[in-house]
């Protein structure tokens, strides 16, 4: 689009006379800028069309160009040299948005006209005195031919040039020597491109749904709009999106739906402009807030404004994803192996045929025909692995007829039987699932789906979207299943090959979050939607109760292992108890697996592998004793306590001496305790004299459930600010504590056993100078109890900003053992734990254990607590003293949340 005048933006003649009586030049082309930033601003809040303001900026950009060019000075010419001003990339579009880079081209005729360098230099400068943020190169045409044969990314940039002034032959000329009969021809520049394509697209986890999307890079942004007209222009000569409608391209419902998305990414883009005041195309979490408000979003009963919002958005890049990939599809027909057309294709059926390696239908009149052939297509391609995917033409026919799948089409035998036949496939179910999604299909034939296609869950935790996630929770359960995963997941990997029916492990994981999005437990929403489509498919009963628990409880083995006492035997079997039998837990223990990875790559560390295969492992031991017959503590005690006593024996200890030390020991530091530790423990206090010396050991774990975490062992003289100092200096020292087990022997010493990462979530390894550095320090803050060290005030990360949720503080009575549990889900911060620590200490109460679990933005610990001699909670007001504390410190500027069960202190 060229617009021929826009006397409101921008009147040459008025400008003109300012220039003539105003004595700074800068000031009046600054004006000019300023005043034109003001105008489209404004018209873009008003909410005028953002095809006209994008394309009027550049309107804009070339009259002051033009009028800084004549305002130059410029050499008589002493040599013939024709030079001329050409805009390149967005610009040479005509397409700019507030703070967009100006990529110019200064073309030269040859490179006899070094007497004008003088003066393009000038000019350049002058454009960036005033503002401008220009990208530019100075070259010759044949300068211009030379470097794009060698570079996708240069000759892509020419091929977008327009002129803003200068002689048209110029620009002609050097079109004409960068033609695909010179050069780049449409084979290798379409390979150039798909391969720049996917590259790009593997830097966001080939996945359009990520937390802070970049509008213009991620998958389904505006670069995808753009690569495909760049392969249309250099194919078939196209140079508008709206050529693209046109036979064998898209349709003109296509079209339409292509231009709407592209005119919202460029809303986006715009507003992320403006509110950045520079060249911003990160959809960040510190704009997506105001961006929903400003584009008229609200709050509801079930989501905030950002999520309304977020869900257009990634429903609008699904939609361009799902239009590129039936254009590229097309291009690769007809540019790569449209030499394999007069190849016979391969008949499957009557319905459809393999052509040139993709599925092809044998009608255009095969889905309304035959409407089950729409759950054909995905069967017959998870069954041909060979197939690489779906032809263009097909792909075309599955998304015009997607009305076909209503309430009968849902009802009928034959596509039932067809869904659930692509779950019992060897191969191919999450490939097919996802082209379901892609296509449109899988939220027309389960609408409770479509329902959560796009939908964003507003944290740091999950950083996909519902459906996207869900889909990856099904890849995962694949990935399982192969042999380059047996390491990494040996236990699941194990587990899944045993499963006697997998497809209900992949039912379970897809309707797992089904229930998101709609107030409630999504949990026992998703169970009931789950029942009812077990009911629909005639799913055995056993199997649509296997899946129904499953979705219903999928939350428990996770929530268990990460905050209750697993090496509490009554807690193991309450989960045994739930769990029922060994089935089930084979089942659970699998989706569990598949769910935490699902969720985000950097939640499954080490800690939490060991904790789901001690909870899996101790819980099969209850099972297969007899869910009657429950391992009694007494049982377990006696038996930790005999073969760490053998092995102390071993090791040259004194039985007598181990008795002694045992016996101001409680019931809990065995249970909580491997042998092993209690070996690595116990040896090194009895070489150690000096109680007032606090004795410090720090190890790479050695055992394979420990595999990656650090243990710190910390022992010493009974204070109450123990815990305190010693998670403020773990805090200090850039540590990050998984977990901690605290034990008090009636007022004498104190025994503190952490499992820590890095800050970073990485390993410490078997690092003698930082494993040093971490003994000196614990040693040092240890040996001076007045020298309380102080709480570190680092920065708090940008993402996390954003997150601010009402710290929830629940504290209740255990009432099984003598404690009193305290329940933080609060926003993760640095230096909280040392917080809490520093709150217990100032309430005089003593830790007895705690479980530490951060989720992304959030963490959600327990604490096991008792007064001062050692007895749980009993006063109310002490406990809603306490909540009030921990609320007040742990606030981020909202006021917290008060869980208070009143019934456990009366």
């Amino acid at each position: 689009m060229r617009l021929s005048s826009d006397s409101e933006l921008f009147d040459a003649e008025s400008f003109q006379q300012q220039l003539a009586t105003d004595n700074n030049t800068l000031t009046t082309f600054r004006n000019a800028i300023e005043h034109a930033r003001m105008v489209l601003d404004q018209r873009f809040l008003d909410r005028q069309s953002i095809f006209d303001i994008v394309h009027a900026r550049a309107w804009f950009i070339d009259q002051l160009l033009i009028q800084a060019w004549q305002a130059q000075e410029w050499p008589d010419a002493q040599l013939p040299c024709a030079i001329a001003l050409v805009a390149v990339g967005g610009y040479g579009r005509a397409e700019l948005h507030p703070h967009s880079d100006i990529d110019l081209l200064v073309l030269l005729e040859h490179e006899q006209c070094d007497h004008l360098h003088a003066s393009i230099s000038s000019f350049l400068t002058f454009l960036w005195d005033i503002g401008l943020e220009v990208g530019h190169s100075v070259r010759t045409v044949k300068q211009c031919t030379d470097e794009a044969r060698d570079d996708l990314s240069i000759i892509t940039n020419l091929l977008e040039s327009r002129l803003v002034l200068g002689p048209p032959a110029l620009l002609e000329s050097m079109r004409e020597k960068i033609g695909p009969q010179h050069m780049w021809p449409s084979e290798a520049f379409f390979t150039g491109k798909r391969e720049e394509q996917r590259a790009r697209h593997n830097k966001y986890n080939d996945t359009e749904y990520n937390l802070e999307p970049n509008v213009k890079t991620s998958p389904g942004g505006l670069r995808d709009v753009h690569t495909i007209m760049w392969v249309a222009r250099r194919r078939f000569g196209m140079r508008t999106l709206s050529s693209l409608e046109a036979p064998g391209f898209l349709t003109a419902g296509e079209y339409r739906l292509l231009a709407q998305a592209r005119d919202f990414l460029w809303q986006v883009r715009y507003a992320l402009h403006m509110l950045a005041g520079r060249n911003e195309d990160r959809l960040l979490l510190d704009f997506q807030h105001k961006i929903a408000h400003m584009f008229g979003f609200e709050d509801d009963d079930n989501k905030p404004a950002i999520e309304h919002f977020m869900q257009k958005y990634y429903r609008v890049i699904m939609g361009i994803s799902q239009l590129s990939d039936l254009i590229n599809q097309y291009f690769e027909e007809t540019i790569l192996r449209n030499d394999k057309v007069s190849e016979p294709p391969t008949l499957i059926n009557e319905r459809f045929r393999i052509r040139g390696g993709y599925l092809e239908a044998c009608s255009p009149y095969v889905f309304s025909d035959t409407p089950s052939a729409i759950m054909e297509v995905f069967v017959l391609l998870a069954q041909h692995p060979e197939v690489k995917g779906v032809h263009s033409k097909t792909i075309r026919l599955l998304r015009d007829s997607r009305d076909l799948i209503d309430e009968d089409f849902r009802h009928d035998e034959r596509n039932i039987n067809l869904f659930l036949e692509l779950f019992r496939c060897q191969e191919g179910v999450h490939m097919n699932l996802r082209r379901m999604n892609r296509y449109g299909i899988l939220g027309r034939y389960l609408p409770e789906f479509g329902r959560i296609v796009g939908q964003m869950q507003h944290d740091l935790f999950h950083i996909y979207t519902v459906d996207a996630h869900t889909l990856n929770l099904i890849k995962h359960l694949r990935k399982l299943r192969h042999p380059d995963f047996a390491e990494k997941y040996s236990l699941a990997s194990a587990i899944i090959g045993r499963l006697p029916k997998p497809e209900l492990i992949y039912l379970a994981g897809l309707f797992h979050d089904i229930g998101k999005g709609r107030g409630g437990s999504h949990s026992m929403i998703g169970a009931e939607i789950a029942d009812e489509f077990c009911k629909l498919h005639n799913l055995p009963t056993a199997d649509r109760r296997l899946i129904v628990w499953l979705v219903r409880n999928h939350l428990v083995m996770s929530v268990t292992a990460q905050r209750k006492d697993i090496s509490d035997p009554d807690e193991i079997y309450n989960f045994a108890m739930l769990v029922g039998d060994q089935t089930r837990l084979d089942y659970l223990y699998v989706l569990t697996i598949a769910d935490i990875n699902a969720t985000n790559p950097t939640l499954w560390n080490s800690w939490r592998a060991q904790l789901m295969r001690q909870l899996y492992s101790e819980t099969r031991r209850a099972i297969r004793r007899g869910l009657e017959n429950p391992l009694e503590r007494e049982e377990q005690l006696t038996t930790r306590q005999a073969t760490a006593l053998s092995l102390l024996i071993e090791e040259g200890a004194d039985p007598k001496e181990v008795e002694e030390l045992w016996s101001h020991l409680g019931d809990d530091y065995f249970l909580r305790h491997s042998a092993g530790d209690i070996v690595w423990h116990c040896a090194a206090i009895l070489k150690h004299n000096d109680l007032s010396e606090p004795l410090v050991l720090v190890r790479e774990t050695t055992q394979r459930e420990y595999d990656g975490g650090t243990q710190i062992f910390v022992y010493g003289a009974h204070r109450h600010d123990f815990f305190a100092v010693t998670v403020t200096t773990l805090d200090q020292l850039n540590l990050s504590a998984l977990d901690a087990r605290i034990m008090t022997s009636k007022g004498q010493f104190s025994i503190e056993s952490y499992i820590v990462l890095d800050a970073d979530g990485s390993r410490i390894g078997n690092d003698p100078e930082r494993i040093q550095e971490i003994r000196k320090g614990l040693t040092a803050a240890l040996r001076n109890p007045v020298d309380y060290p102080e709480i570190i005030q680092r920065r708090v990360p940008r993402q996390l900003k954003h997150f601010s949720f009402t710290p929830q503080i629940t504290i209740h009575n255990d009432a099984q053992r003598p404690y009193t549990v305290v329940e933080v889900v609060a926003p993760d911060r640095p230096g909280l734990l040392a917080r809490i620590g520093g709150i217990f200490l100032e309430f005089n109460l003593a830790l007895v254990s705690a479980k530490i679990v951060t989720l992304g933005e959030r963490v959600e610990d327990v604490f096991f607590i008792t007064d001062a001699q050692g007895l749980p909670l009993s006063d109310p007001e002490l406990c809603h003293a306490l909540q009030e504390s921990m609320i007040a410190q742990l606030s981020t500027g909202a006021s917290g949340t008060v869980t208070h069960l009143s019934n456990a202190f009366t």
